[in-house]
């Protein structure tokens, strides 16, 4: 089995977890989950701590940085739990056990390489995006994703050649030596190069912002925020403390990001890890927004999603589903309540929940008569033809990331069972009654083999039913 790296972004602390970013979650932990079929894979997510916005949310609320992030880290981690998100580390920004060494390692690498010089800054701050921001990035004058006036300042800061790599950066991109994933990202970031890439700030002055990490033998800045915060893809694995495991585990496979900072990891990330003298991530995949009920989310509209409530509502195992069925995987998706409770019933209660029942109980019946099947295998060659159509599809699907093409690919398998049932009536008693009791659950196996990366809790379930041959409901009609 070789390694295979995969990441998240890391999600921003300066709010409880919303549904846009347990989208991504969903989407990376299936997509590790099949991986893990054939590869030994080292799954990373985390926590981005630090920056001008978490210190100043930490104000508001009349608390300390370090204990505001401390009470939503532990949210993401519940609701990484409840979603059965399969992630083997969970990256801390401020944690400087496991974190800070590899950022002073690779500040030193751009310092070595001669990367680093002071220089004064005067322009625009996104505070939303903690990033450095031009007016050509603006929409009538605001941020486009946070819809606010950038704040203007002024101050001196440490600069990184960013600029020096623009052509390596653009070589990589046009020879999927760095895989953009889809296509039309790619064409997005060749033509934003084609002018090449500016010198960007990496630091920010210690008096103006307190809550970061310093930068190395310099007590008057902090290392940039996204500096420090796409070091993560490093420390998570070890760089700068565990040598070892970080060689057998680099370069990234697949960043999964969303494309509201798609820029910093397909620019400004290649050109750190160029200075610092490391290979490129193989592949970075992006997926689109979220909205709801057709419009964006917004506080001001009042029609934010809350995960939590979700969950409660229909289970983590439904919500999973939904955004790996409904939701095209790299183009932005609409939630409403109604959709999701429609694919809920047609496809889990009324499709795979009352397939395995209906199957659980046909073999409980004969539960002692089918022990002679054991092993052997299916005898219906049209059923035998299906299941060997929907692996195939399910596994073309993955490697393409269309996982709404995955969950089709195990809707037709239910479909072609529920139609064997209907025609040949195995509950009826006939010389052919047990071979069919005996391909229905040897498809039945398939399937749950098949939604394992989408909805893992259910496979299981599946599986003991088929063992213990006792049917319980999977799931219920809402």
């Amino acid at each position: 089995m070789k390694n295979f790296y995969i990441t998240t972004s890391i999600v921003y602390t300066n709010a409880l977890p919303h549904i846009g970013f347990a989208l991504e979650l969903i989407q990376a932990d299936a997509f590790a989950r099949y991986k893990r079929k054939r590869d030994k894979v080292f799954f990373l997510t985390g926590a981005d701590e630090h920056g001008l916005k978490n210190a100043r949310k930490a104000r508001e609320e009349g608390k300390e940085p370090q204990e505001f992030c401390d009470e939503i880290v532990k949210k993401y981690k519940e609701l990484n739990k409840l979603l059965c998100i399969s992630n083997d580390e969970f990256i801390r920004t401020s944690d400087q056990e496991n974190h800070w060494p590899a950022v002073f390692k690779l500040w030193q690498k751009l310092k070595e390489k001669g990367d680093i010089y002071e220089k004064e800054y005067e322009g625009l701050y996104c505070v939303g995006c903690e990033a450095f921001v031009t007016k050509k990035d603006l929409i009538d004058g605001k941020c486009p994703f946070h819809d606010k006036t950038p704040e203007e300042i002024k101050e001196k800061n440490l600069f990184f050649k960013l600029s020096k790599y623009s052509k390596e950066i653009k070589e990589a991109i046009e020879s999927d030596s760095i895989k953009i994933t889809p296509e039309k990202r790619k064409k997005e970031f060749l033509s934003f190069l084609e002018d090449g890439l500016k010198d960007i700030s990496f630091s920010r002055p210690k008096e103006k912002i307190n809550w970061g990490i310093p930068v190395p033998d310099n007590n008057d800045q902090l290392v940039y925020v996204w500096a420090d915060a796409l070091t993560n893809y490093l420390s998570g694995i070890g760089y700068g403390r565990d040598e070892d495991f970080f060689n057998k585990n680099w370069p990234a496979d697949v960043h999964f990001i969303g494309k509201d900072i798609s820029k910093f990891h397909a620019l400004i990330w290649p050109g750190m890890l160029l200075s610092a003298g490391l290979d490129l991530p193989k592949e970075i995949f992006i997926h689109g927004f979220l909205t709801v009920d057709g419009q964006k989310m917004s506080k001001s509209l009042g029609n934010t999603i809350d995960p939590f409530d979700l969950i409660s509502r229909y289970g983590g195992e439904a919500v999973r589903y939904y955004f790996l069925s409904e939701i095209s995987s790299t183009e932005d998706g609409d939630f409403s309540h109604e959709r999701f409770r429609d694919r809920y019933n047609a496809d889990l209660a009324g499709g795979i929940g009352n397939l395995n029942s209906r199957i659980i109980t046909l073999a409980q019946r004969k539960k002692e008569e089918l022990k002679g099947l054991d092993n052997q295998g299916i005898q219906d060659s049209n059923l035998s033809k299906e299941i060997e159509r929907a692996r195939q599809e399910w596994q073309e699907s993955f490697k393409e990331y269309k996982f709404n093409m995955v969950a089709s690919s195990i809707k037709s398998l239910v479909s072609c069972c529920d139609k064997i049932i209907e025609e040949k009536k195995p509950w009826q008693e006939s010389k052919e009654q047990l071979a069919v009791i005996n391909d229905l659950i040897v498809a039945l196996e398939v399937i749950a083999e098949l939604i394992e990366p989408l909805l893992p809790e259910t496979s299981l379930k599946i599986i003991d039913q088929i063992d213990k041959k006792e049917a319980q409901p999977l799931f219920k009609k809402i």
